[in-house]
């Protein structure tokens, strides 16, 4: 079925908080804690899904007026769906959650566990551009501690998705908060927006830092100590 122009949808005429789509430009939308998800999302399978997304960015290739009978190009539609589905948008299906195991605290360690500089990258929900950067998970262990490579399974699951940073960052304290069954979780991201410095303003030096501090970490000492951890 071909997409005709004039059943795409124009959002000159719509109106978000009294401002238009051109108006509020690169100004991020706040729309809460959960991924924003239509309801029967996933009612057809991961086969089906590609199918259609390489129809339709065969469209939106053909429209920009690029040949796909050129040997560089004619893949790249299934190239495309494969890699939305399987790779950079994984975290939106949670078939794909990290299956998490809890152990007891036998070594009765007490102080903040740190992991830092957990590589991440993941796309900004407003242009579908990247943003790359790194998370730095913290928690008190309860009685119950976690393997170290579920801290980074749990910041991969939540990246691969359309993300805005904020959202990103509560969402990974809040599944270790409901994971660990403690208050006391931290973390900070540290990132580069594509979306900031390959277009719009194009500022190319400017990074972003969202924090979470829950229980103890709401202390300035523990927010200190952590810090000095981070800074080492």
């Amino acid at each position: 079925m071909k997409i005709g122009v004039e059943t795409l949808i124009k959002t000159n005429g719509i109106k978000l908080n009294g401002f238009s789509i051109d108006e509020i430009g690169d100004d991020h939308i706040s729309t809460g804690m959960e991924t924003p998800m239509k309801e029967g999302a996933f009612d057809i399978s991961d086969e089906e899904k590609k199918e259609k997304i390489s129809y339709l960015f065969r469209e939106i290739m053909e429209v920009m007026g690029l040949d796909l009978t050129d040997d560089s190009l004619k893949g790249t539609p299934d190239r495309v769906a494969k890699m939305y589905i399987e790779e950079i948008f994984s975290g939106l299906d949670p078939k794909n959650k990290p299956k998490v195991a809890l152990f007891d605290n036998k070594y009765k360690y007490e102080q903040m566990l740190v992991e830092k500089n957990i590589t991440f990258y993941s796309n900004c929900e407003h242009h579908f551009v990247p943003i790359i950067g790194k998370a730095h998970v913290a928690y008190i262990s309860s009685g119950k501690v976690i393997g170290l490579s579920k801290l980074n399974r749990i910041v991969q699951y939540y990246a691969k998705r359309p993300q805005v940073q904020e959202r990103l960052t509560n969402q990974i304290a809040m599944e270790l908060r409901d994971i660990l069954q403690t208050d006391d979780i931290a973390v900070i991201i540290d990132a580069k927006h594509l979306c900031v410095s390959s277009r719009g303003v194009k500022d190319d030096t400017s990074a972003t830092v969202t924090t979470y501090y829950g229980g103890a970490f709401n202390s300035p000492e523990k927010i200190a100590e952590l810090q000095n951890y981070l800074n080492n």
